[in-house]
């Protein structure tokens, strides 16, 4: 049977990335290199929970684009906390709706199950108020989400990363 592996392109550093990655999320580990012409291994093998994963040091010719991106369904708001502070530590950039950029460049969604919930609320007018205070947030934040869904007027702290 076929299996597919999404692979990252890095310049030199796919193993200071993938260590960085494995180091965040539980059942995760490097699984094997391949040795490269300099120091740095030609690819990283990597497992994300039950994901499989590899990193190419390619060179610089082709950086990450927001095209490809990993979105991370976290379950409380500890662990989006969690994620979003170890992916964007040692350079990574904060972007809009939960996304941001690690320091190598690779876009990450980090979202909150209740998110979902949300957004699939019954009732539309709270699915939309839920919706529009997403999109006023950088990192999500799962009190301030809750309280536009209730209508409840709250100025939202999570505009501030």
């Amino acid at each position: 049977m076929s299996s597919t592996v999404p692979c990252l392109w890095f310049d030199d550093q796919g193993l200071a990335a993938a260590e960085r990655y494995v180091s965040l999320f539980p059942g995760s580990a490097i699984t094997g290199t391949t040795p490269g012409p300099g120091q740095a291994p030609l690819t990283v093998s990597f497992r994300l929970g039950d994901r499989e994963y590899l990193c190419l040091n390619g060179g610089p010719g082709f950086p990450p684009t927001e095209a490809f991106s990993i979105q991370v369904l976290c379950a409380d708001q500890a662990e989006v906390d969690r994620c979003w502070d170890g992916l964007l530590a040692g350079g990574g950039s904060e972007s809009m709706c939960g996304w941001l950029k690690d320091p190598w460049g690779v876009s990450w969604q980090v979202v909150p199950t209740r998110l979902g919930e949300l957004l699939g609320d019954p009732d539309p007018d709270r699915a939309q108020r839920a919706l529009q205070a997403m999109l006023g947030m950088r990192r999500l934040v799962v009190a301030d989400l809750e309280a536009a869904a209730d209508g409840r007027a709250q100025a939202p702290a999570s505009t501030r990363g």
